[in-house]
């Protein structure tokens, strides 16, 4: 029983893992689209973590792992005790690990536009910018991102 637990709850934290928005991948949606593309210069790049919206999948498995794990201690109270603490210890690990594996490293783009306009985007790290570094800012209007200028996306 407790391995079909186990079991299951390691194939919702797997279900759980999402792939990012790369620079390099586009979707089946945003492929053969039309896209607007504006011109700027980077002034300065920092490095971000992105990280997924609040989900709840490695708390709550990490908690039934203890839960699991604090019942098989000792008998009576002591075991109720076990459970609870299992619980707490083993929520706040799940929360943690979820964390790690799906916390992808990024960077913080400040881009000043031909226009004048400056903007910030946050983006998966795949692609190394400089200050100074002219790039292309392309637009679906549901998701922007900066390119290098002359170098294939591909």
């Amino acid at each position: 029983m407790q391995t079909k637990i186990i079991l299951a709850i390691s194939l919702l934290l797997l279900g759980a893992c999402s792939p990012g928005k790369s620079t390099k991948v586009f979707t089946e949606s945003e492929a053969l689209q039309a896209q607007e593309v504006e011109e700027g210069i980077v002034e300065s790049v920092q490095p971000a973590i992105i990280r997924k919206d609040g989900t709840i999948v490695g708390t709550v498995g990490g908690a039934v792992i203890g839960a699991i794990a604090g019942n098989t201690v000792g008998g009576g109270r002591g075991q109720d005790l076990a459970t609870a603490v299992g619980v707490i210890i083993g929520g706040a690990l799940g929360s943690l690990f979820e964390q790690g594996i799906t916390d992808r490293d990024a960077l913080k783009i400040v881009v000043r536009l031909d226009t004048g306009r400056k903007i910030v985007i946050v983006q998966e790290a795949d692609v190394l910018f400089r200050r100074g570094e002219r790039v292309n800012i392309i637009n679906n209007y549901e998701t922007i991102r900066v390119s290098k200028i002359g170098i294939p996306s591909y």
